[in-house]
């Protein structure tokens, strides 16, 4: 069904719902950069510390705040209804809400998660801000998103949608792609600096293995090249 909505449509979440949780269903690829994402969220600075997970989807970063990244508490929002029902079973504090728009005091997360969602948002700026605005001084912003090259244009969205574990077709519109130049740029003019970002591919072993049902999950492995995804923190000033 998703296929028949514009590019980009949030819709396309809710008819896809009960792919979320299905290892090799549509959102697989989601898990594995999930877990790679959870890899660089820091140690709670205290118990119960809180994180925002911005567009959590059904909550899929969850399951990996545990061990030293427990004593975050944990709240997501999303603008997919269907999706923050399945969040809230595992645990997740949500909260129907746009990016653009935050209903949040001014520094009120330790950590702010952005991870696959920069790239679907037709306000980029406006979405930094906001991020920028409710994270504390000191705090840790994580992302991961897409680039806007010809090469994540051609293997992430022309070819990557028509293959296994690649996102499902019309979910991204190049034209928001988000060159990583782009948001620092965006970032330091609120004070919050990007660290060098680094790519992520899958390990072609364990992909292989996962096409062939052989195992449920793909490590995302770094990269040199940022072209297609890439992944980042960023550190706002303290006051």
């Amino acid at each position: 069904m998703s296929s028949r909505r514009a590019r980009n449509d949030p819709a396309q979440y809710d008819d896809l719902t009960d792919e979320w949780w299905r290892p090799h269903g549509r959102f697989a690829a989601l898990h594995w950069l999930a877990r790679s994402r959870a890899g660089l969220i820091p140690d709670p600075p205290r118990e119960g510390a809180p994180l925002l997970d911005i567009a959590c989807g059904a909550g899929l970063l969850q399951p990996h705040l545990t061990g030293r990244l427990s004593g975050w508490a944990h709240t997501g929002i999303d603008l997919s209804l269907l999706s923050l029902r399945q969040a809230r079973v595992r645990g997740v504090r949500v909260l129907a809400a746009d990016a653009t728009r935050l209903p949040f005091a001014d520094h009120t997360f330790e950590c702010v998660v952005a991870g696959e969602v920069l790239e679907h948002l037709t306000d980029l700026p406006a979405a930094v801000a906001e991020i920028s605005r409710v994270l504390a001084p000191g705090g840790t912003l994580v992302v991961d998103t897409l680039n806007d090259t010809l090469l994540c244009r051609v293997a992430l969205v022309r070819i990557a949608e028509r293959l296994p574990g690649g996102p499902p077709p019309g979910i991204h519109d190049p034209d928001l792609l988000v060159p990583p130049e782009r948001l620092g740029e965006l970032l330091a003019r609120h004070g919050v600096r990007l660290r060098p970002p680094t790519g992520l591919r899958p390990a072609v072993g364990e992909y292989l293995a996962w096409l062939t049902r052989r195992r449920d999950d793909v490590t995302m492995l770094p990269t040199r090249s940022v072209a297609t995804v890439y992944q980042a923190t960023a550190i706002k000033e303290s006051v």
